[in-house]
């Protein structure tokens, strides 16, 4: 037996039992239309809704327009209403010869604030960072520094007069994915 060029089987068809079928219909040539006609009282009944619905949408488009048509109710004349009293705040007048002092303390101004963003063993890695920081915008410096345990190259930036000054630089390089900046008290060597 060849399994590989086996035909599937084909299914019987049950012979019709209809009047007028026969086998020449049954065995290859068009099927007859098997459809039963549509009864004419749903037909008339589906066109009697679709009446009645067009007739309620235009029924309901008249009445808006009488709706907006009918007069609006005047209001009442204006020999009614009670006289205008007289001004009684005078403030503006009180206000533009007055002037307010504050007492603004001044700001302590501290020492130098400086933002170490790095310290780094290879002066590469803090070259990488200062050109990293270089494309937010902001100039730093790499230091070399000795420490108890070795060489370190710190990358640092300014100094700042105020600590607001040193804030706003560290937001603008974390927008730009540089983080881990710290701002101290150092002072300027």
């Amino acid at each position: 037996m060849d399994y590989a060029n086996r035909k599937p089987k084909q299914k019987k068809r049950k012979p019709s039992k209809k009047k007028g079928s026969n086998k020449k219909n049954q065995r290859g040539a068009k099927p007859v239309n098997d459809r039963q006609p549509v009864p004419w009282a749903i037909v008339i009944i589906a066109v009697a809704i679709i009446a009645g619905f067009v007739y309620f949408l235009v029924s309901i488009s008249g009445k808006s327009e009488e709706q907006t048509n009918q007069p609006e109710v005047q209001a009442p004349p204006a020999d009614l209403l009670p006289e205008k009293s007289a001004e009684r705040w005078r403030y503006i007048e009180e206000l533009e010869s007055k002037e307010v002092e504050v007492d603004v303390p001044e700001r302590e101004v501290g020492p130098p604030k400086l933002m170490q963003c790095g310290s780094f063993r290879q002066q590469s890695d803090a070259e990488r960072l200062r050109a990293q920081i270089a494309m937010a915008g902001l100039e730093s410096q790499v230091r070399a520094t000795e420490g108890s345990n070795g060489l370190w190259y710190r990358v640092i930036l300014g100094p700042y007069e105020t600590k607001r000054d040193a804030e706003r630089d560290r937001h603008k390089l974390q927008r730009n994915q540089v983080f881990g900046c710290a701002i101290w008290n150092w002072n300027i060597d």
